[in-house]
C-alpha cells in the first residue's frame, strides 16, 4: 500500500512537472510546432479578389531610378484606377515634396535667368496633379507610428472611427508619421502600417488596429477588407473584430495570425507592365490592389513560416485576401480547456495504472498520445484551429517516467532489503552452527519437504530429491498450488557452488515465486520479467537456469517456460521414455529475452521427470558422462512407481554409476505423476 501510495504521489508531481514545463514553453513550442504545420500545409492562396503591382528591378530599368517622380507615381494609380478596382492602397509613404518639382528643379540651377525660372515655376506642381489623382480613385494612403517627429493623432482625419474596446496588448503609438498633407488630406481612406514581427523575428500576424494617442486607428489590410466588404464601420466585440459580416478572432495584442501560403505569381504585375498598358484591365477590376517596392535596396523583407524572405506588401496582400476568404488562424477559448482535459485524461489514466499495478491502462494513455499530434494537425489543416498538443503530452511524459522511476526504485530497494535480510539470516546461521552444515540445512529448508508435495493435490503425485555437490549448492525446486487446479512447479540450477552460489539461489527462489505466483498462466511474461530482475542483481559470474511447468490438474495440460536448463522427460504408462524437445531461450542473467511457452498433455498414468545437469553430467572414475542416454536407461528399468519412489530412485542410479568420484554438481530431481480425477491404488 506504500508503494502504491509513493507510486500515486510520483506520477502527481511528475505530471505536474511536465505541465508547468509545457505551460513554460508554451509560446516557444506552439510557434515551432504550427510553423512546422504552416510549411507542411500553406494555404493555398487564389488571389481572386487581391492583386499586387510590383515596383522591382525590372520596372526601375524601364522608368527610372527610385524615388519616382510624382508623375510616374500619377499615372500608375491613375492607369491602375482605369481598370475599376476595389481599392488601390499604396504601401509607400509620401511625406516629403516631388524631388523633380518646378521650385526644387529651378533652384538646382542658379544660372537661369529670372523669366527662366518664372516659366519653370509656373508649370504644373506633380504633387497637386498626384493629389487630383488620389482624390479621384479608391486609394489608401499608409500611416506610420512613430515614437516622436510624427504628428498628434487628434489632428488627424480618421473615417470610420473603430468603435468598442481593443485589447489589453494592442499595439500603442504616440505620434502619426503621414504623406504630405496634400496627399494624405484627399485620399480616400488611410491605415496604419505597423506590423512588429514576433519576438524570435517571424511575422505571423498583422495587427487589425493600432491606439495611435487614445485613437484605435485600423491597419491597413483590415481596412482594404472593410472597403472591399463595403462595411461603413468596424468595431471591438468581445476581443473580436466585426468587419460588416466578417467576425475576425484577435490575440491580447490585437493582431490576426495568419495562414501563410507564397502569394501566387499570377497576381502580382510589374509596375512598368502597367504603366505601358500591357495588363489586361481584367487583370485588377473589382479588386483590392497593393502597390509596393521589391527592387533591390527599397523593399521591407520580412521572414514568416512558410518563407525566410517575403516582401513586406505580399504579407498585407496575403492578409487582405486571408480576411475576405477567412483564411486566418484560431485559438478559441475552448482549446485550452480541451488541452486541459487531454493533460488531465493522460494523468489520470498513468496514475491509475501506477497505482492500482493495472498497466494495461498505459496502452490507451499512449494510443491517446499518439493521436494527439495527428488531432492537432488536422484541426489546423481542415478548421484553421491552433490546438497545442505539446504541453498535455508533456504532463503525460512527466507522470509515466515519474512512475517508472519510482517503481524501479522501490523494486531495486525491495530486491536490494530481500537480499539483506538472506545473507543477514545465514550468516547468523553460519556463525552459530558452522557455515557450511547450516548453508545446507537453510537450503534444503528453502525446498519443500516429502509430505508437503504430496499434500498438494490428490490428482497429482509430486516426489523431488535435492543432493548437493558439496555441503551447499545451487540447485533448487519448488512446487505449490496456485489456483484450484493450477500447479506451479520451479526447478533451477544456479551455476557456482557453496554459500555463494546457496544465498543466490535464495534470492532466485523467492524472487521466482513472488513473480510466478502473480502471472497467473501468463508464464512467459513472468519468465521475461523474472530475468530482468535477477540481472538487476547478478554478477558476471552467477548464471541461473530454470525450467517452469504449470498444471492443469483437472486436464493434464502442461505449459512449460525454458530458460537454458534440461528438458523434461515423459514415461508413458507402458514404460516407454521419451525426451520433450522444447525450444525455449538462454539462461537466466544473460540478455532479455522473450521466453515461450510450450505445451504437453499428460494422460493418467504419466509421469514427467525434471531434472538438473548434475543427472546427464555426472561422471564416473573412468571419466564417462551417465548423459542422457542413461537417465533414460534407468527411468526404462524402473518400472511402474510413484513419483517419490521414481526420483529417489533415479538419484540412486546416478550415485552408483559414480562410484567413488566426487560428485561434479548438485543433483536434482523432480518427478510429477498425473493420476486423472482419481488416484489409482499402487499398493
Amino acid at each position: 500500500m506504500r508503494a502504491r501510495r509513493l507510486a500515486g504521489f510520483a506520477v502527481l508531481v511528475g505530471g505536474l512537472a511536465g505541465l508547468l514545463i509545457g505551460l513554460a514553453l508554451g509560446d516557444w513550442t506552439r510557434r515551432t510546432l504550427f510553423d512546422a504545420f504552416q510549411r507542411t500545409a500553406p494555404r493555398e492562396i487564389a488571389a481572386e479578389q487581391v492583386a499586387v503591382v510590383l515596383i522591382d528591378n525590372a520596372s526601375l530599368e524601364t522608368v527610372g531610378p527610385w524615388p519616382w517622380p510624382r508623375y510616374h507615381m500619377a499615372r500608375l494609380t491613375e492607369q491602375i484606377a482605369r481598370a475599376g478596382p476595389k481599392a488601390i492602397a499604396l504601401d509607400i509613404l509620401f511625406p516629403t515634396p516631388d524631388a523633380f518639382g518646378p521650385r526644387i528643379f529651378a533652384s538646382l540651377y542658379p544660372e537661369l535667368s529670372a523669366n527662366t525660372v518664372e516659366g519653370i515655376e509656373r508649370l504644373t506642381d506633380m504633387d497637386e496633379a498626384f493629389a487630383q489623382v488620389l482624390g479621384s480613385a479608391p486609394v489608401l494612403l499608409p500611416r506610420v507610428g512613430v515614437e516622436s517627429g510624427g504628428i498628434d493623432p487628434a489632428q488627424l482625419m480618421v473615417d470610420p472611427e473603430v468603435a468598442g474596446t481593443p485589447p489589453p496588448d494592442t499595439l500603442r503609438t504616440p505620434q502619426v508619421l503621414t504623406s504630405l498633407p496634400q496627399l494624405d488630406d484627399v485620399s480616400l481612406a488611410h491605415a496604419l502600417i505597423n506590423g512588429p514581427p514576433d519576438s524570435d523575428g517571424i511575422v505571423r500576424r498583422v495587427p487589425l488596429t493600432v491606439v495611435a494617442g487614445d485613437r484605435p486607428m485600423a491597419g491597413m489590410a483590415v481596412e482594404l477588407a472593410r472597403i472591399a466588404l463595403k462595411a461603413p464601420a468596424m468595431q471591438w466585440r468581445g476581443g473580436a473584430l466585426v468587419v460588416g459580416p466578417k467576425v475576425l478572432p484577435a490575440d491580447r495584442s490585437g493582431s490576426l495570425q495568419l495562414r501563410m501560403g507564397l502569394f501566387p505569381d499570377a497576381a502580382i504585375y510589374r509596375a512598368d507592365e502597367v504603366l505601358a498598358g500591357h495588363v489586361p484591365v481584367e487583370a485588377l477590376r473589382n479588386k483590392v490592389v497593393l502597390v509596393g517596392l521589391s527592387a533591390d535596396g527599397t523593399s521591407d523583407i520580412v521572414p514568416t513560416p512558410v518563407s525566410t524572405t517575403e516582401i513586406g506588401v505580399l504579407v498585407q496582400a496575403q492578409a487582405v485576401d486571408a480576411i475576405l476568404t477567412g483564411g486566418w488562424l484560431s485559438r478559441p477559448g475552448w482549446i485550452w480547456w480541451a488541452e486541459l482535459g487531454a493533460a488531465l485524461t493522460l494523468l489520470v489514466l498513468v496514475l491509475f495504472a501506477g497505482g492500482t499495478r493495472r498497466y494495461w491502462l498505459l496502452a490507451p494513455a499512449g494510443a491517446i498520445a499518439i493521436a494527439l499530434p495527428f488531432a492537432a494537425y488536422l484541426l489546423f489543416d481542415r478548421a484553421n484551429l491552433l490546438f497545442d498538443p505539446v504541453w498535455p503530452l508533456l504532463t503525460g511524459a512527466g507522470a509515466t517516467i515519474a512512475m517508472w522511476t519510482t517503481l524501479y526504485l522501490l523494486a531495486r530497494a525491495e530486491r536490494t532489503r530481500l537480499a539483506a535480510a538472506l545473507v543477514d539470516q545465514r550468516v547468523a546461521a553460519a556463525e552459530q552452527e558452522g557455515e557450511l552444515r547450516a548453508a545446507r540445512r537453510i537450503q534444503l529448508g528453502m525446498v519443500p519437504s516429502a509430505e508437503r508435495l504430496a499434500g498438494l493435490d490428490p490428482r497429482v503425485e509430486v516426489g523431488a530429491v535435492l543432493r548437493p555437490a558439496k555441503s551447499v549448492g545451487g540447485d533448487f525446486y519448488d512446487a505449490a498450488m496456485v489456483g484450484p487446479d493450477q500447479m506451479l512447479i520451479v526447478i533451477g540450477d544456479v551455476t557456482g557452488k557453496g554459500v555463494p552460489a546457496a544465498l543466490y539461489m535464495a534470492l532466485s527462489k523467492a524472487l521466482s515465486k513472488s513473480i510466478l505466483r502473480r502471472s497467473g498462466s501468463a508464464l512467459g511474461k513472468a519468465m521475461q520479467e523474472l530475468n530482468r530482475n535477477l540481472m538487476d542483481e547478478a554478477d558476471e559470474e552467477m548464471g541461473v537456469t530454470l525450467l517452469v511447468a504449470m498444471l492443469d490438474c483437472s486436464t493434464g495440460s502442461l505449459v512449460l517456460v525454458n530458460a537454458g536448463h534440461e528438458n523434461p522427460l515423459l514415461v508413458r504408462t507402458n514404460g516407454t521414455v521419451e525426451t520433450v524437445p522444447l525450444r525455449g531461450g538462454p539462461p537466466l542473467c544473460v540478455v532479455d529475452f522473450a521466453y515461450p511457452e510450450e505445451a504437453v498433455k499428460l494422460s493418467p498414468g504419466e509421469t514427467i521427470v525434471l531434472l538438473t545437469d548434475g543427472a546427464t553430467e555426472a561422471q564416473n572414475e573412468a571419466l564417462e558422462f551417465f548423459g542422457i542416454e542413461g537417465v533414460i536407461a534407468a527411468l526404462s528399468k524402473e518400472g511402474d512407481m510413484r513419483a517419490g519412489e521414481r526420483a529417489e530412485d533415479l538419484a540412486d542410479r546416478v550415485r552408483e554409476f559414480e562410484g567413488d568420484t566426487v560428485p561434479s554438481d548438485d543433483l536434482t530431481i523432480v518427478a510429477l505423476r498425473y493420476c486423472g480425477s482419481r488416484k489409482p491404488d499402487l499398493t
